[in-house]
């Protein structure tokens, strides 16, 4: 990739995988002790150049623990960001309100705890940022550094899926619908000098992947044509559908993949 030219280049070029570290302070952090360390710059997270690093305000993300908090910080002290292509997963449990009524405000926070972790894990797993957990739904997007992040957030919609109990016989233990998208949004800090200041994704692609979440059903994974065929993953019972998606005057092309007890899941 070519020098940045400016700030915004800048920005583009370091979210896009860019080394945004000069070469004499990578080559510190590599030197630091020990494993484990972040997947990208090398910081080290534990033994005495995690402390280090922790002194000086480095740790681990609050995004996805296998990365540090550089690139937040970074991000958050600049107010930074820039458009560039992303994937997107949102993940929403069907049939809430009604689960909420049959028990009891314990037993369906426990139950939404239940799912929040196993999504967690999914997600950190599969190098996700996981963005929020709100309500009955979890989103997360998959960073352009990630490779082949249309393929890797197809796959971990599925396998979110399964984890949910949609291929045991006896049924899901929670039924939850997954959307997934792949286009260009805005990847950076929001917020003002005196509110919270988040790093997050923006823009249209992002409400695209929001409103797959929203009509797909209990084991279904909607995802649209420009992320299936970006992931290059064949999936022989997936369903081509055109959706009107609300709020937008075009209808999109998307794919409806259904993981039952007879789905043979991707390679």
């Amino acid at each position: 990739m070519a020098k940045p030219r400016n700030a915004n280049e800048g920005w583009e070029h370091y979210l896009m995988g860019g080394d945004p570290l000069p070469k004499w302070q990578r080559r510190m952090f590599r030197a630091l002790p020990h494993d484990p360390r972040c997947k990208l710059c090398s910081v080290p997270f534990e033994g005495i150049g995690g402390r280090w690093m922790r002194m000086a305000g480095y740790g681990r993300s609050r995004k996805n623990p296998r990365f540090c908090n550089i690139c937040e910080m970074h991000l958050q002290k600049s107010r930074g960001g820039s458009e560039v292509p992303l994937s997107f997963l949102f993940a929403d449990v069907r049939g809430s309100t009604a689960l909420a009524e049959r028990m009891s405000a314990a037993e369906f926070s426990t139950l939404l705890n239940r799912f929040y972790a196993v999504a967690n894990r999914v997600l950190i797993e599969s190098d996700a940022w996981v963005d929020k957990l709100v309500g009955d739904e979890v989103v997360a997007f998959f960073p352009p550094y990630v490779a082949n992040h249309p393929r890797q957030a197809l796959l971990t919609g599925l396998e979110l899926l399964q984890v949910t109990g949609h291929r045991d016989p006896g049924g899901p233990w929670i039924r939850v619908g997954v959307g997934v998208h792949t286009g260009r949004a805005f990847f950076g800090a929001v917020g003002t000098a005196e509110t919270i200041t988040d790093v997050t994704a923006l823009g249209d692609n992002v409400n695209i992947a929001a409103r797959l979440a929203q009509l797909a059903g209990p084991g279904e994974l909607l995802i649209s044509e420009a992320a299936y065929v970006a992931a290059g993953v064949e999936l022989k019972d997936a369903e081509p559908r055109t959706l009107d998606l609300k709020g937008r005057s075009e209808p999109i092309v998307a794919r409806l993949v259904r993981v039952t007890p007879a789905f043979v899941a991707a390679p």
